[in-house]
């Protein structure tokens, strides 16, 4: 299906002139005040991993790769990679380390997440916007700091780490946005 290149977003699949499949990391699209405004595009092909950058036209078309988005959950990790279960039909597919990428900090057992399917392998993972995770390991708050000033680094119960505000403690349960990893706000329990 041809698209217009600035229509592009991260996670979609496009076919290149050289056949290959290629999954969108970014996009970005400049106006200069003068010239033509372009779309950026940076890319990983499927089949062995390689990065590359390519520079469109914003209104130049580009082949979008036909995939199928399903509903799966999230069941375990192994030495394969990450397994999901198609909820209606009880299949399981294995997504690879290499196509997870840094979203695999965030998979929790049972979550609910949206694959990318093409020709029966998985292309491509959406997790939730959100999560909720528990502060592990934090600074303890300093007296006088007020809560306008700057964020201090703290763990999360998944291992990864953010910035958090400084009333947040030890054992608060946060969210967290998946896409970067960022504070949202403290969890409503």
């Amino acid at each position: 299906m041809r698209v217009i290149a600035s229509s592009i977003r991260k996670g979609n699949i496009i076919e290149r002139e050289d056949g290959q499949l290629y999954v969108v990391l970014t996009a970005e699209s400049f106006h200069p005040g003068k010239g033509t405004p372009t779309t950026q595009i940076d890319m990983r092909r499927l089949s062995d991993g390689v990065k590359i950058s390519d520079r469109y036209k914003t209104t130049e078309q580009v082949e979008r790769a036909h995939v199928e988005d399903q509903n799966f959950s999230y069941l375990f990790e192994d030495a394969d990679g990450y397994t999901f279960m198609n909820e209606e039909n009880y299949e399981q597919v294995v997504v690879s380390k290499d196509t997870m990428g840094d979203q695999a900090v965030y998979l929790q057992e049972g979550m609910k997440v949206i694959l990318s399917l093409f020709n029966g392998t998985a292309v491509g993972v959406q997790l939730p916007a959100r999560v909720t995770l528990e502060i592990v390991e934090t600074e303890p708050a300093i007296k006088n700091q007020t809560a306008s000033s700057s964020y201090k680094p703290a763990k999360l119960s998944n291992g990864a780490r953010t910035m958090v505000p400084p009333h947040i403690v030890t054992g608060t349960r946060v969210v967290i946005q998946t896409e970067d990893g960022s504070y949202v706000e403290r969890a409503k329990d």
